[in-house]
């Protein structure tokens, strides 16, 4: 059987949610402003063939494109927090989805980050390697944002660590990004607020202290 230190284990009960509601609002603030920069750079989502940026718009796109792997990185840790509080208590099936939909996520993230990147190489870039970005950034990475929310959502519920209004939330955010996805601009930044939002609840929860458990005098 597994030996536990009391000490260690009172410090990774406080630790843990705190790790992850810092994390979160590290990636909620990030994405959030890449996207604003992104969007705000190329409002229509840079169609057009004869599309040329200025400098000011270079810099919004290579700021946002440099902000990028952060938010992926403290995504990755804000994922990680989340599913180590969960502990052996997690359903296999929801944390093989909400595990899966988030390692899928980043990667497309990342590859939208990398397309972005290597047409800002040129001050006029190609239409291809725009749409190509934006495709996988809108349709894609934010499909499995969604499916992401959805099993965060059905975990809270399930385990009675989100409150009913928040998991609400969540579904109603997963279904947005799920159906509204790119036809409507600016939806991307429904995932991050949604971040942010679970990231804040998680630390003020962390901050109370964990609940203590009921006293046993060792009677049966």
């Amino acid at each position: 059987m597994r030996q536990h230190t009391p000490g260690a284990s009172r410090e990774s009960g406080l630790s843990t949610p705190r790790a992850a509601g810092f994390a979160g609002v590290a990636f909620a603030v990030m994405l959030g402003a890449a996207i604003v920069l992104v969007r705000t750079a190329l409002p229509s989502g840079g169609g057009g063939e004869d599309l040329v940026l200025d400098e000011g718009e270079q810099s919004a796109l290579s700021a946002a494109v440099h902000l990028v792997p952060f938010a992926g990185i403290a995504f990755l840790w804000f994922m990680g927090a989340l599913r180590a509080h969960t502990g052996e208590a997690e359903d296999r099936f929801l944390a093989t989805v909400f595990l899966g939909s988030g390692l899928v996520f980043v990667a497309a993230l990342f590859g939208a980050t990398a397309a972005a990147g290597t047409v800002l190489a040129e001050g006029r870039p190609e239409s291809f390697g725009r749409h190509f970005a934006y495709t996988l950034l809108t349709t894609y990475a934010m499909r499995m944002a969604a499916v992401f929310v959805f099993a965060t959502s059905a975990i809270g519920r399930r385990l009675g660590v989100l409150p009913r209004p928040l998991n609400a939330f969540g579904y109603l955010v997963g279904l947005a990004l799920l159906v509204v996805g790119a036809s409507a601009p600016w939806w991307e930044l429904v995932f991050p607020a949604w971040a942010l939002v679970i990231s804040l609840y998680v630390l003020v929860v962390a901050r109370r202290g964990p609940r203590r458990a009921p006293h046993s005098d060792g009677s049966a």
